[in-house]
This record gives C-alpha cells, sequence and structure tokens, in this order.
C-alpha cells in the first residue's frame, strides 16, 4: 500500500458542497491500494502511520506521534499515488488495486487505525471529492509497504 501523509492543523473532505469528514490537528492521509496488497499490508501501514514520530515535542522537535498528541485522522483514498509516469506525458494506474479489493483495503486501513488508538474521519470511496487542509509545517512524508 501506499500512502502520503501530510501533518495538518485542520483538514476537511467535501463531496458536492457537503462536509463528509472533518478534522483538526493530525494527520490527512490519502491511501492508495496496489495490486496483490494484503491485509497484513494496510495493519501494517495503520501501526506505521499511528506510531510515526513527526509532531513536536516541547523541544518543537518532531518526537511525538499521532498517539501522543491525541491527533486525528482524515483517510481519503487516492487511486493516484498509484501513477505511473515512466512513459510519456499521460500517467498510467494499471498498478492500483481493482476498485472492490482497493476499497476494502482502504477500509481496512482505516478500521486498523481505528484499533491503534487514532480517531479517523474518512472520504468516500471513489467520489468526487474536494480536500481542504492547512499544512502545519510543512510536513509531507510518503510510505510505501513494499520499500524497506
Amino acid at each position: 500500500m501506499r500512502a502520503l501523509l501530510q501533518r495538518v492543523s485542520e483538514a476537511s473532505v467535501r463531496i458536492e458542497g457537503a462536509v463528509v469528514g472533518q478534522i483538526g490537528p493530525g494527520l490527512l492521509i490519502l491511501v492508495c491500494a496496489m495490486q496483490d496488497d494484503t491485509d497484513a499490508e494496510a495493519d501494517r501501514l495503520a501501526a506505521k502511520v499511528a506510531r510515526l514520530r513527526i509532531f513536536r515535542d516541547d523541544a518543537g522537535r518532531m518526537n511525538r506521534s499521532l498517539r501522543d498528541v491525541s491527533g486525528a485522522a482524515l483517510v481519503v483514498s487516492q487511486f493516484t499515488l498509484a501513477a505511473d509516469t515512466a512513459r510519456g506525458n499521460r500517467p498510467g494506474f494499471s498498478r492500483a488495486a481493482p476498485p472492490e479489493e482497493g476499497e476494502r483495503l482502504y477500509l481496512n486501513f482505516t478500521e486498523a487505525l481505528r484499533a491503534q488508538g487514532v480517531p479517523c474521519e474518512t472520504g468516500q470511496f471513489a467520489a468526487d471529492m474536494q480536500v481542504g487542509l492547512v499544512n502545519d509545517g510543512p510536513v509531507t512524508i510518503s510510505i510505501d509497504t513494499r520499500e524497506p
């Protein structure tokens, strides 16, 4: 699985003008299930995200996790993280998981993150969404479960 984490002071997702998910301080997490991803990868990614020390401590250093700061997560499905730009000018998305499997793994990741003690809001899988955020730092980190 792939995820793009953005540390935020606030974030929201709207569909047709209506807010469907909103958080204060925490992480906006864009998630993409790749072909052949498993539930174990979704669980491992959730554990990593919950423990990743990217929030400031009292000395201003990135030394606290999402759980440490009692932050929330806004989890949004984002198949374009599977983009292959190696050839030409139009990205290919064939490495993304099929939609049914992608949705299942997206929901599994969200539930696994909740099981880690992180409050989660979500977008809507396969919807046309407008995501708003105030990036804090800015801090943006990508994670791919297939990379060491």
